[in-house]
Protein backbone atom coordinates (compact mmCIF):
# COMPACT_ATOMS: atom_id res chain seq x y z
CA UNK A 1 0.00 0.00 0.00
CA UNK A 2 1.49 3.44 -1.42
CA UNK A 3 -0.57 6.41 -0.35
CA UNK A 4 0.30 10.24 -0.22
CA UNK A 5 -1.62 12.19 2.42
CA UNK A 6 -2.80 15.60 1.39
CA UNK A 7 -4.06 18.34 3.32
CA UNK A 8 -3.62 22.07 4.72
CA UNK A 9 -1.35 22.83 7.12
CA UNK A 10 -3.65 21.74 10.53
CA UNK A 11 -5.52 19.32 8.65
CA UNK A 12 -4.34 16.70 11.02
CA UNK A 13 -2.81 14.27 8.58
CA UNK A 14 0.25 14.08 10.17
CA UNK A 15 -2.32 12.48 12.43
CA UNK A 16 -3.71 10.39 10.71
CA UNK A 17 -0.36 9.14 9.22
CA UNK A 18 0.78 7.67 12.64
CA UNK A 19 -2.46 5.86 13.02
CA UNK A 20 -1.88 4.23 9.59
CA UNK A 21 1.25 3.29 10.33
CA UNK A 22 0.34 1.61 13.16
CA UNK A 23 -2.68 0.02 11.64
CA UNK A 24 -1.25 -1.15 8.06
CA UNK A 25 2.59 -1.74 9.69
CA UNK A 26 4.10 0.32 6.77
CA UNK A 27 6.55 3.37 7.95
CA UNK A 28 5.16 7.44 7.98
CA UNK A 29 7.43 8.77 5.63
CA UNK A 30 8.35 13.35 6.29
CA UNK A 31 10.39 15.36 4.32
CA UNK A 32 11.23 17.40 7.31
CA UNK A 33 11.84 14.21 9.16
CA UNK A 34 14.09 12.95 6.52
CA UNK A 35 15.90 16.11 5.99
CA UNK A 36 16.98 16.60 9.97
CA UNK A 37 18.07 12.74 10.00
CA UNK A 38 20.25 13.03 6.64
CA UNK A 39 21.70 16.63 8.39
CA UNK A 40 22.38 14.76 11.80
CA UNK A 41 23.66 11.79 10.31
CA UNK A 42 26.04 13.66 7.98
CA UNK A 43 24.92 11.44 4.88
CA UNK A 44 26.14 12.74 1.42
CA UNK A 45 22.81 14.70 0.53
CA UNK A 46 22.79 15.61 4.45
CA UNK A 47 25.68 17.46 3.72
CA UNK A 48 24.56 18.72 0.43
CA UNK A 49 21.16 20.24 2.02
CA UNK A 50 23.09 21.30 4.81
CA UNK A 51 25.27 23.70 2.91
CA UNK A 52 21.70 24.90 0.62
CA UNK A 53 20.14 25.64 3.92
CA UNK A 54 23.51 27.50 5.49
CA UNK A 55 23.32 29.27 2.00
CA UNK A 56 19.82 30.72 3.24
CA UNK A 57 18.15 28.67 0.04
CA UNK A 58 15.70 25.92 -0.49
CA UNK A 59 16.35 22.62 -0.97
CA UNK A 60 16.30 21.52 -4.32
CA UNK A 61 13.91 18.28 -5.49
CA UNK A 62 16.38 16.63 -6.88
CA UNK A 63 17.67 16.30 -3.23
CA UNK A 64 14.61 15.90 -1.24
CA UNK A 65 14.13 13.10 -3.91
CA UNK A 66 17.13 11.23 -3.23
CA UNK A 67 16.49 10.77 0.55
CA UNK A 68 12.83 9.51 -0.58
CA UNK A 69 14.41 6.78 -2.90
CA UNK A 70 17.20 6.10 0.12
CA UNK A 71 14.22 5.77 2.13
CA UNK A 72 12.20 3.72 0.45
CA UNK A 73 15.33 1.20 -0.30
CA UNK A 74 14.86 0.18 3.29
CA UNK A 75 13.45 -3.08 4.19
CA UNK A 76 10.71 -1.69 6.05
CA UNK A 77 9.04 0.02 3.10
CA UNK A 78 8.73 -3.12 0.93
CA UNK A 79 5.63 -3.40 1.54
CA UNK A 80 4.25 0.42 0.92
CA UNK A 81 4.42 3.90 2.47
CA UNK A 82 2.89 6.77 4.03
CA UNK A 83 4.53 10.33 2.49
CA UNK A 84 3.50 12.82 5.03
CA UNK A 85 4.09 16.56 3.48
CA UNK A 86 5.09 15.76 -0.01
CA UNK A 87 4.99 16.52 -2.80
CA UNK A 88 3.95 20.29 -2.79
CA UNK A 89 3.55 21.23 -5.96
CA UNK A 90 2.65 20.22 -9.26
CA UNK A 91 6.71 19.36 -10.86
CA UNK A 92 6.91 17.25 -7.61
CA UNK A 93 4.22 15.43 -7.92
CA UNK A 94 5.22 14.49 -11.81
CA UNK A 95 8.91 13.39 -10.19
CA UNK A 96 7.76 11.93 -7.62
CA UNK A 97 5.58 9.74 -10.19
CA UNK A 98 8.78 9.08 -12.64
CA UNK A 99 10.91 8.05 -9.06
CA UNK A 100 8.19 5.37 -8.24
CA UNK A 101 7.78 3.73 -11.79
CA UNK A 102 11.31 3.69 -12.18
CA UNK A 103 11.53 1.76 -8.18
CA UNK A 104 8.80 -0.49 -9.56
CA UNK A 105 6.50 0.95 -6.55
CA UNK A 106 3.54 3.17 -8.22
CA UNK A 107 1.42 4.92 -6.17
CA UNK A 108 -1.85 3.25 -5.28
CA UNK A 109 -3.70 6.41 -3.41
CA UNK A 110 -3.53 10.08 -3.06
CA UNK A 111 -5.82 10.81 0.04
CA UNK A 112 -7.11 14.41 0.81
CA UNK A 113 -8.23 15.34 4.35
CA UNK A 114 -10.23 18.24 3.79
CA UNK A 115 -11.17 20.86 6.59
CA UNK A 116 -12.35 24.47 6.32
CA UNK A 117 -9.86 27.29 6.53
CA UNK A 118 -11.85 28.35 9.40
CA UNK A 119 -11.44 25.29 11.34
CA UNK A 120 -7.95 24.89 10.37
CA UNK A 121 -7.02 28.49 12.29
CA UNK A 122 -8.43 27.13 15.22
CA UNK A 123 -6.83 24.04 15.43
CA UNK A 124 -3.02 25.86 14.70
CA UNK A 125 -3.75 28.51 16.87
CA UNK A 126 -4.80 26.21 19.75
CA UNK A 127 -2.49 23.53 19.16
CA UNK A 128 0.16 22.28 21.85
CA UNK A 129 3.13 19.85 21.85
CA UNK A 130 4.63 18.10 24.90
CA UNK A 131 8.17 18.81 24.96
CA UNK A 132 9.21 15.02 25.90
CA UNK A 133 6.87 12.32 24.14
CA UNK A 134 5.76 14.56 21.19
CA UNK A 135 2.17 13.97 22.46
CA UNK A 136 -0.18 17.06 20.62
CA UNK A 137 -3.33 18.30 22.31
CA UNK A 138 -5.60 21.28 21.23
CA UNK A 139 -6.78 24.16 23.91
CA UNK A 140 -10.47 24.27 22.12
CA UNK A 141 -11.09 20.49 20.99
CA UNK A 142 -8.47 18.42 22.77
CA UNK A 143 -7.32 20.19 26.07
CA UNK A 144 -5.25 18.32 28.45
CA UNK A 145 -6.08 18.03 31.96
CA UNK A 146 -3.87 19.81 33.58
CA UNK A 147 -3.00 23.02 31.09
CA UNK A 148 0.55 23.27 29.87
CA UNK A 149 1.23 20.01 31.25
CA UNK A 150 0.97 16.35 29.10
CA UNK A 151 -1.54 13.69 30.21
CA UNK A 152 0.91 10.94 29.09
CA UNK A 153 4.33 11.42 30.59
CA UNK A 154 3.77 15.08 32.69
CA UNK A 155 6.20 17.00 30.11
CA UNK A 156 6.01 20.68 29.57
CA UNK A 157 3.25 21.39 26.63
CA UNK A 158 4.67 24.24 24.55
CA UNK A 159 3.41 26.45 21.67
CA UNK A 160 5.36 26.00 18.15
CA UNK A 161 6.59 29.62 17.32
CA UNK A 162 5.12 29.49 13.70
CA UNK A 163 1.37 28.85 14.94
CA UNK A 164 -0.28 32.50 15.20
CA UNK A 165 -2.56 34.13 13.12
CA UNK A 166 -0.60 35.84 10.32
CA UNK A 167 1.41 33.03 10.06
CA UNK A 168 -0.83 30.60 9.58
CA UNK A 169 -2.87 33.02 6.95
CA UNK A 170 0.18 32.67 4.66
CA UNK A 171 0.79 29.06 5.25
CA UNK A 172 -2.76 28.72 4.11
CA UNK A 173 -2.32 30.95 1.11
CA UNK A 174 0.82 29.05 0.00
CA UNK A 175 -1.16 25.89 0.13
CA UNK A 176 -3.78 26.79 -1.95
CA UNK A 177 -1.26 28.63 -4.61
CA UNK A 178 0.82 25.39 -4.86
CA UNK A 179 -0.28 22.80 -2.98
CA UNK A 180 -3.90 22.83 -4.11
CA UNK A 181 -3.46 22.23 -7.90
CA UNK A 182 -1.75 18.42 -6.78
CA UNK A 183 -4.98 17.50 -5.97
CA UNK A 184 -6.55 18.18 -9.42
CA UNK A 185 -3.29 16.50 -10.27
CA UNK A 186 -4.07 13.17 -9.08
CA UNK A 187 -7.96 13.47 -9.24
CA UNK A 188 -7.15 13.62 -13.06
CA UNK A 189 -5.33 10.42 -12.52
CA UNK A 190 -8.09 8.73 -11.18
CA UNK A 191 -6.26 8.47 -7.86
CA UNK A 192 -7.83 10.73 -5.67
CA UNK A 193 -9.62 10.29 -2.48
CA UNK A 194 -11.17 12.44 -0.16
CA UNK A 195 -11.73 12.33 3.71
CA UNK A 196 -13.93 15.20 5.79
CA UNK A 197 -10.95 16.02 8.47
CA UNK A 198 -14.00 17.33 10.60
CA UNK A 199 -15.22 15.82 14.14
CA UNK A 200 -13.38 12.99 16.49
CA UNK A 201 -10.33 11.38 15.39
CA UNK A 202 -10.92 7.96 15.31
CA UNK A 203 -14.57 8.48 13.32
CA UNK A 204 -12.19 10.14 10.74
CA UNK A 205 -9.64 7.43 11.04
CA UNK A 206 -12.47 5.12 10.27
CA UNK A 207 -13.18 6.95 6.93
CA UNK A 208 -9.82 7.12 6.07
CA UNK A 209 -9.38 3.04 5.71
CA UNK A 210 -12.79 2.80 4.20
CA UNK A 211 -11.33 5.05 1.53
CA UNK A 212 -8.07 3.12 1.23
CA UNK A 213 -9.80 -0.15 1.21
CA UNK A 214 -11.74 0.58 -1.38
CA UNK A 215 -9.10 1.60 -3.19
CA UNK A 216 -6.83 -1.17 -2.48
CA UNK A 217 -10.12 -3.40 -3.57
CA UNK A 218 -10.20 -1.73 -7.35
CA UNK A 219 -6.42 -1.92 -7.34
CA UNK A 220 -6.46 -5.80 -7.21
CA UNK A 221 -9.02 -6.02 -10.15
CA UNK A 222 -12.28 -7.54 -7.40
CA UNK A 223 -14.85 -6.52 -9.14
CA UNK A 224 -18.64 -7.80 -9.47
CA UNK A 225 -19.38 -10.88 -10.95
CA UNK A 226 -21.36 -10.09 -14.79
CA UNK A 227 -24.95 -11.17 -14.66
CA UNK A 228 -25.64 -14.39 -16.57
CA UNK A 229 -27.46 -14.35 -19.83
CA UNK A 230 -30.81 -15.29 -19.84
CA UNK A 231 -31.49 -18.75 -21.78
CA UNK A 232 -34.43 -18.78 -24.24
CA UNK A 233 -36.23 -21.51 -24.64
CA UNK A 234 -36.04 -23.68 -28.46
CA UNK A 235 -38.90 -22.77 -30.45
CA UNK A 236 -41.59 -25.88 -30.76
CA UNK A 237 -41.43 -27.91 -33.89
CA UNK A 238 -44.60 -27.47 -35.81
CA UNK A 239 -46.60 -30.83 -37.19
CA UNK A 240 -46.02 -31.43 -41.00
CA UNK A 241 -48.84 -33.34 -42.97
CA UNK A 242 -48.02 -36.66 -44.74
CA UNK A 243 -47.06 -36.31 -48.14
CA UNK A 244 -49.13 -39.39 -49.04
CA UNK A 245 -52.75 -39.19 -49.15
CA UNK A 246 -54.66 -42.10 -47.04
CA UNK A 247 -56.62 -44.55 -48.81
CA UNK A 248 -60.44 -44.29 -47.69
CA UNK A 249 -61.08 -44.98 -44.29
CA UNK A 250 -63.52 -47.14 -42.41
CA UNK A 251 -65.99 -45.56 -40.38
CA UNK A 252 -64.26 -46.77 -37.00
CA UNK A 253 -60.81 -45.82 -38.49
CA UNK A 254 -62.51 -41.70 -39.16
CA UNK A 255 -64.25 -41.72 -35.87
CA UNK A 256 -60.18 -42.62 -34.77
CA UNK A 257 -59.05 -40.00 -36.31
CA UNK A 258 -61.73 -37.12 -35.42
CA UNK A 259 -60.67 -38.61 -31.83
CA UNK A 260 -57.13 -37.93 -32.38
CA UNK A 261 -57.59 -34.55 -34.05
CA UNK A 262 -59.41 -33.55 -31.18
CA UNK A 263 -56.93 -34.37 -28.52
CA UNK A 264 -54.33 -32.40 -30.90
CA UNK A 265 -55.88 -29.45 -30.90
CA UNK A 266 -56.86 -29.73 -26.88
CA UNK A 267 -53.17 -30.29 -26.50
CA UNK A 268 -52.51 -26.80 -28.80
CA UNK A 269 -55.06 -25.23 -26.51
CA UNK A 270 -53.60 -26.36 -23.38
CA UNK A 271 -49.75 -25.28 -24.55
CA UNK A 272 -51.24 -21.97 -25.91
CA UNK A 273 -53.18 -21.54 -22.20
CA UNK A 274 -49.27 -22.34 -20.19
CA UNK A 275 -47.33 -20.08 -23.12
CA UNK A 276 -50.02 -17.28 -21.81
CA UNK A 277 -50.19 -18.42 -18.27
CA UNK A 278 -46.49 -18.59 -18.29
CA UNK A 279 -45.86 -14.90 -19.72
CA UNK A 280 -48.52 -13.70 -17.51
CA UNK A 281 -46.36 -15.09 -14.44
CA UNK A 282 -43.10 -13.79 -16.15
CA UNK A 283 -44.92 -10.33 -16.44
CA UNK A 284 -46.10 -10.43 -13.10
CA UNK A 285 -43.00 -11.10 -11.63
CA UNK A 286 -41.57 -8.67 -13.57
CA UNK A 287 -43.12 -6.31 -12.18
CA UNK A 288 -43.16 -7.62 -8.66
CA UNK A 289 -39.11 -6.88 -9.15
CA UNK A 290 -39.79 -3.64 -10.79
CA UNK A 291 -41.95 -2.80 -7.82
CA UNK A 292 -39.17 -4.27 -5.55
CA UNK A 293 -36.45 -2.41 -7.08
CA UNK A 294 -38.73 1.05 -7.46
CA UNK A 295 -39.12 0.28 -3.16
CA UNK A 296 -35.46 -0.19 -3.42
CA UNK A 297 -34.63 2.51 -4.99
CA UNK A 298 -37.15 4.45 -2.76
CA UNK A 299 -35.53 3.05 0.68
CA UNK A 300 -32.26 3.88 -0.86
CA UNK A 301 -32.68 7.60 -2.06
CA UNK A 302 -34.65 8.03 1.72
CA UNK A 303 -31.53 6.33 3.12
CA UNK A 304 -29.37 8.80 1.00
CA UNK A 305 -32.11 11.92 1.99
CA UNK A 306 -31.59 10.69 5.85
CA UNK A 307 -28.08 10.23 5.65
CA UNK A 308 -27.15 13.55 4.25
CA UNK A 309 -29.75 15.51 6.59
CA UNK A 310 -28.04 13.58 9.39
CA UNK A 311 -24.58 14.96 7.62
CA UNK A 312 -25.97 18.31 7.47
CA UNK A 313 -27.15 18.58 11.04
CA UNK A 314 -23.89 17.04 12.32
CA UNK A 315 -22.05 20.07 9.72
CA UNK A 316 -24.39 22.42 11.11
CA UNK A 317 -23.45 20.98 14.45
CA UNK A 318 -19.84 20.93 14.02
CA UNK A 319 -20.34 24.37 13.03
CA UNK A 320 -22.22 25.49 15.84
CA UNK A 321 -19.75 23.96 17.95
CA UNK A 322 -17.13 25.46 16.55
CA UNK A 323 -18.75 28.75 16.21
CA UNK A 324 -19.24 28.37 19.89
CA UNK A 325 -15.62 27.37 20.24
CA UNK A 326 -14.77 30.54 18.52
CA UNK A 327 -16.75 32.67 20.78
CA UNK A 328 -15.30 31.46 23.24
CA UNK A 329 -11.59 31.51 21.87
CA UNK A 330 -12.11 34.71 21.32
CA UNK A 331 -13.84 35.68 24.57
CA UNK A 332 -10.55 34.03 26.11
CA UNK A 333 -8.21 35.91 23.05
CA UNK A 334 -10.07 39.09 24.59
CA UNK A 335 -9.33 38.60 28.45
CA UNK A 336 -5.95 36.95 27.05
CA UNK A 337 -5.60 40.50 25.29
CA UNK A 338 -6.56 42.23 28.31
CA UNK A 339 -4.28 40.03 30.69
CA UNK A 340 -1.51 40.53 28.28
CA UNK A 341 -2.50 44.74 28.08
CA UNK A 342 -2.26 44.37 31.78
CA UNK A 343 0.81 42.70 32.23
CA UNK A 344 2.57 45.05 29.57
CA UNK A 345 1.24 48.13 31.55
CA UNK A 346 2.69 46.27 34.97
CA UNK A 347 5.75 45.57 33.05
CA UNK A 348 5.94 49.16 31.91
CA UNK A 349 5.28 50.55 35.13
CA UNK A 350 7.97 48.51 36.78
CA UNK A 351 10.29 48.99 34.04
CA UNK A 352 9.76 52.97 34.26
CA UNK A 353 10.79 52.51 38.32
CA UNK A 354 13.66 50.41 37.43
CA UNK A 355 14.92 53.43 35.61
CA UNK A 356 13.95 55.92 37.87
CA UNK A 357 15.74 53.92 40.36
CA UNK A 358 18.61 53.59 37.67
CA UNK A 359 18.86 57.16 37.03
CA UNK A 360 18.86 57.82 40.87
CA UNK A 361 21.53 55.34 41.29
CA UNK A 362 23.49 56.60 38.46
CA UNK A 363 22.82 60.29 39.31
CA UNK A 364 24.20 59.26 43.11
CA UNK A 365 27.16 57.57 41.43
CA UNK A 366 27.68 60.82 39.39
CA UNK A 367 27.56 62.50 42.74
CA UNK A 368 30.26 60.72 45.00
CA UNK A 369 32.67 59.72 41.69
CA UNK A 370 32.31 64.34 41.32
CA UNK A 371 33.35 64.26 45.28
CA UNK A 372 35.88 61.04 44.84
CA UNK A 373 37.36 63.58 41.92
CA UNK A 374 37.11 66.95 44.09
CA UNK A 375 38.71 65.26 47.08
CA UNK A 376 41.50 63.17 44.67
CA UNK A 377 42.17 66.63 43.42
CA UNK A 378 42.17 68.45 46.37
CA UNK A 379 44.35 65.40 48.48
CA UNK A 380 46.38 65.78 44.49
CA UNK A 381 46.82 70.05 45.11
CA UNK A 382 47.54 69.22 48.50
CA UNK A 383 50.40 66.87 47.73
CA UNK A 384 51.72 69.39 45.00
CA UNK A 385 51.64 72.00 47.86
CA UNK A 386 53.56 69.74 50.09
CA UNK A 387 55.82 68.73 47.77
CA UNK A 388 55.94 72.47 46.30
CA UNK A 389 56.71 73.10 50.21
CA UNK A 390 59.41 69.79 50.73
CA UNK A 391 61.11 71.33 47.39
CA UNK A 392 61.28 74.71 49.04
CA UNK A 393 62.52 73.80 52.04
CA UNK A 394 65.02 71.23 50.42
CA UNK A 395 66.31 74.04 48.20
CA UNK A 396 66.46 76.73 51.41
CA UNK A 397 68.25 73.91 53.64
CA UNK A 398 70.52 73.59 50.65
CA UNK A 399 71.08 77.17 49.98
CA UNK A 400 71.93 77.76 53.91
CA UNK A 401 74.13 74.86 53.84
CA UNK A 402 75.73 76.38 50.70
CA UNK A 403 75.91 79.99 52.94
CA UNK A 404 77.22 78.10 56.40
CA UNK A 405 79.76 76.13 53.66
CA UNK A 406 80.80 79.56 52.40
CA UNK A 407 80.75 81.10 55.58
CA UNK A 408 82.86 78.07 57.22
CA UNK A 409 85.30 78.38 54.44
CA UNK A 410 85.59 82.81 54.67
CA UNK A 411 86.38 81.57 58.51
CA UNK A 412 88.53 79.00 57.70
CA UNK A 413 90.36 81.20 55.18
CA UNK A 414 90.30 84.41 57.81
CA UNK A 415 91.88 82.38 60.25
CA UNK A 416 94.40 81.52 57.82
CA UNK A 417 94.62 84.60 57.08
CA UNK A 418 95.37 85.67 60.64
CA UNK A 419 97.53 83.04 61.22
CA UNK A 420 99.27 83.53 58.29
CA UNK A 421 99.63 87.54 59.25
CA UNK A 422 100.34 86.38 62.78
CA UNK A 423 103.51 84.26 61.08
CA UNK A 424 104.29 87.34 58.99
CA UNK A 425 104.14 89.52 62.28
CA UNK A 426 105.79 87.54 64.40
CA UNK A 427 108.91 86.90 61.67
CA UNK A 428 109.34 89.91 61.43
CA UNK A 429 109.19 90.65 65.31
CA UNK A 430 112.14 87.68 64.94
CA UNK A 431 114.28 89.70 62.57
CA UNK A 432 114.21 92.78 63.84
CA UNK A 433 115.41 91.36 67.57
CA UNK A 434 117.53 89.81 65.57
CA UNK A 435 118.76 93.04 63.76
CA UNK A 436 118.39 95.01 67.23
CA UNK A 437 121.33 91.84 68.84
CA UNK A 438 123.27 92.82 65.97
CA UNK A 439 123.33 95.87 66.19
CA UNK A 440 124.58 95.75 69.77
Amino acid sequence: MRIVLLGAPGSGKGTQAKKLADQYHIPQISTGDLLREAVESKTPLGIQAKQVMDEGHLVSDEIVLGMIQDRLSQPDAANGFILDGFPRNISQAEALDELLEKLNQPLDLSLLIDVDPDIIMQRLEGRRTCESCGQMYNMYTNPPTVEGICDKCGGKLHQRSDDNEVTITNRLRVYQHQTAPVIQYYKAAGRLARVEGVGDINTIFKAVCREINNALGKASGAAPAPAANDTSEPPEEGLEAAGEKPAAATPAKKAAKKAAAKNKTVKKKVASKKKAVTKKKATAKKKTVKKKAASKKKIVAKKKAAGKKKTVKKKAAVKKKVAAKKKTAKKKAVTRKKAAAKKKAVKKKAASKKKAVAKKKAAGKKKTAKKKAAVKKKVAAKKKTTKKKAAKKKVASKKKAAVKKKAAVKKKTAKKKVAVKKKVAAKKKTTKKKTARKKR
